[in-house]
């Protein structure tokens, strides 16, 4: 590549387009100089599976249609990752998982799909949590991605979505969809140092992506801005006969998506400490009370939000903890229970554990959920997002057990219970230079308004942009 595009690898997703349509670079130079970085950093294990010689003839079809002057969308030719759940026809689909290691897509999901019609060029499968089981992103079967912050010390990369999280923050992919259950965008996105969206359900089809929970399973983009992972969404919502929680998503939410509107300075609605459903670290704490200051220095005065009595962010965690197992047994409790499938012990507990719920204690939960949804939309009512921390510390080294980021999990699942609108965004780093983060959420539905938020939010939280020092990985 030329001297000038050195930084390519880190540049947004919407500046490599704007370059693309201008023919200041091609397709297949942007896609090229992406895989080379791929190749060339096997260590930080960000893919599962490089699909290489699908992503230059995607690539070659972009450059020469542009040449015919046919622009397929505002993405036309850019370098896109997706995580391994994501089905892609004559691709591996393994979940992550030793158990299904080998296995060939016979379908294409619908957003993998959609990323193609409009001209995106998919550079391959994102490594993940088996069975996106797990929020530190530690994988013991089949390899666990590398946070890029630490060459010397395996901190967690956060997951599920790992790959997805790693893969953007060390310059291999401008961008990622990854899928979130109970946070798995935006904790590789708070431990990495970029941005993590959950839409709402029902925005984004899932038809075609291998499940773990079909009522908490969600697609969404990790990014490094908040104006590429609003224009990603754009480009994949909609309905989709395949997903039934499209049908019923509100076609005026979907249309809002394309609106962006600028948001001025003024009130932050704030959860206070009592309502977080973990305590943070002392460097979490610094960090948050940090971000606080930088809002209230640049106008955006936080205001603390009390939630109803009855809407325990503690006891929805919990929730969509009991949800999500019970869900994940139907689908991979046999393989749980087999002690001759090589499944990460860890894992194979979480999953069989689910299979101690009682079909009642299930029914119960999901009764809860839609009271709660209903009694947070009503308690947003004239807010637009509410800000609370991401995460309770940076990422820590990986523990055999897996327990050692568990408040990460309290933090974030919340916002799967109430099948609503979250982002992750930057918000500074620990004394050890680690990436912290905190996040935004609305009620179902009110994406567009949530991303308005973010943006305005998003230069203040982080003002300087950082990336790791790569030069230990070969780049």
């Amino acid at each position: 590549m030329p001297a000038q595009d050195t930084a390519l690898h880190f540049r947004e997703a919407r500046e490599l387009a704007r370059a693309i349509r201008q023919r200041q670079l091609s397709s297949r130079q942007v896609t090229v100089h992406f895989l080379d970085r791929i190749e060339r950093a096997p260590a930080l294990g960000a893919y599962s599976e490089v699909t290489a010689e699908r992503a230059l003839a995607l690539a070659d079809a972009a450059d020469r249609l542009l040449a015919a002057g046919i622009l397929l969308g505002p993405l036309h030719g850019v370098p896109v990752a997706v995580k391994d759940s994501v089905q892609w026809e004559g691709v591996t689909a393994s979940l992550g998982s030793s158990a299904l290691r080998g296995r060939v897509s016979g379908q294409t999901a619908a957003a993998l799909g959609k990323l193609a019609a409009q001209g995106l060029v998919v550079l391959g499968k994102t490594r993940m949590t088996e069975f996106a089981f797990g929020l530190s992103g530690q994988n013991a079967t089949q390899g666990t991605a590398r946070n890029p912050w630490d060459a010397q010390t395996a901190r967690a990369p956060g997951g599920s979505s790992s790959g997805a999280g790693v893969a953007v923050a060390a310059g291999l992919a401008p961008l990622a969809l990854g899928g979130d259950t109970g946070g798995s965008v935006r904790a590789p996105a708070a431990l990495n140092g970029v941005v993590g969206y959950k839409p709402s359900t029902g925005v984004i089809s899932r038809a075609g992506c291998l499940p773990l929970s079909e009522t908490l399973d969600v697609l969404g983009p990790i990014s490094r801005s908040v104006a590429d992972a609003r224009l990603l969404t754009q480009l994949l919502a909609g309905p989709d006969l395949g997903d039934d929680t499209t049908l019923a998503f509100p076609a005026s939410a979907i249309a809002a998506l394309n609106e962006p509107a600028a948001r001025g300075a003024g009130p932050v609605a704030v959860l206070p400490p009592e309502a977080w459903p973990a305590p943070l670290a002392d460097a979490g704490l610094r960090t948050w009370h940090q971000a606080l200051e930088q809002l209230a220095r640049a106008g955006f005065t936080p205001t603390p939000w009390h939630p109803p009595a009855a809407l325990s962010f503690e006891r929805m965690a919990q929730d969509n903890s009991l949800v999500l197992a019970y869900e994940a047994y139907r689908h991979y409790g046999a393989l749980a229970e087999d002690p001759a499938q090589p499944l990460w012990e860890v894992v194979r507990a979480r999953i069989a554990a689910g299979g101690r719920i009682s079909p009642a204690d299930y029914e119960a939960a999901l009764l809860r959920r839609a009271a709660d949804m209903a009694a947070f939309a009503q308690a947003m009512a004239g807010v637009d997002a509410l800000l609370m921390p991401a995460c309770d510390q940076a990422a820590q080294a990986l523990d055999p057990d897996d327990t050692r980021h568990a408040g990460l999990g309290k933090l974030l699942r919340p916002a799967n219970f109430l099948g609503s609108a979250a982002i992750a965004l930057p918000a500074g780093y620990d004394a050890e230079g680690m990436p912290m983060g905190v996040q935004l959420l609305a009620p179902a539905g009110a994406d567009a308004a949530l991303l308005d938020c973010a943006a305005a939010l998003e230069p203040v939280l982080a003002p300087a942009v950082r990336h790791p020092d790569l030069s230990a990985w070969g780049l």
